[in-house]
């Protein structure tokens, strides 16, 4: 398979795989329902996954978001996926036939040891699905931590969220972000984006 052919969507983006993940683990999945194609466009963009090396991603649940990216990066370019529902990895190994993604079951908190473990340097870009309102603080604020350890110097972290606990978070980490709506969605999501200092 071509490093820009996507497999068949119905496979990785099918609704019953999305709510079943839902069900078991609802404060690790953030919708019952698959991001939509308009949200996966303004996080490419805000993201600007053209230029980068290297991607992580943090929560690609189905696969949507990681064949969205998967399209839209440079074909010698390498996408860190670290997911930690075991149902979501296994779907993803089965799913996505690309040697640029690497799919890595575990938590975002352990982010600099996942890519130390993969031989992998500073990302250019993380961004995230994760539900920072269903986390506990102190995970959510040890994400971000991990997040700001590991990105390279004018890096950026893109979180996609229904509510606002990420931006509150974030501004203790990151500082002030650029923050985007992106009503054709269900539900309607904020993107909001932090560029790290040079």
């Amino acid at each position: 398979m071509s490093p820009r052919t996507a497999p068949r969507p119905t496979e990785s983006d099918h609704p019953l795989a999305f709510l079943t993940g839902f069900l078991q683990r609802p404060k690790e999945v953030a919708s019952i329902i698959p991001s939509s194609r308009f949200l996966m466009r303004r996080v490419v963009h805000c993201a600007d996954v053209g230029r980068a090396r290297l991607v992580v991603e943090l929560g690609p649940g189905t696969g949507g978001s990681t064949r969205a990216m998967l399209r839209a990066m440079r074909p010698d370019a390498t996408l860190l996926a670290i997911e930690i529902h075991p149902g979501f990895v296994r779907l993803l190994r089965r799913t996505i036939d690309d040697p640029r993604l690497v799919v890595h079951e575990g938590s975002a908190t352990d982010l600099e040891k996942i890519l130390v473990q993969h031989g992998l340097g500073a990302p250019d870009v993380v961004f995230s699905g994760i539900p920072f309102s269903q986390i506990p603080e102190a995970v959510g604020l040890g994400i971000l931590r991990a997040v700001d350890a590991a990105l390279a110097e004018g890096g950026r972290f893109v979180a996609y969220q229904a509510r606002d606990r990420v931006e509150k978070l974030g501004r203790r980490v990151f500082g002030r972000p650029e923050v985007q709506l992106e009503l054709r969605n269900v539900p309607p999501m904020r993107v909001y984006r932090w560029n790290k200092s040079v």
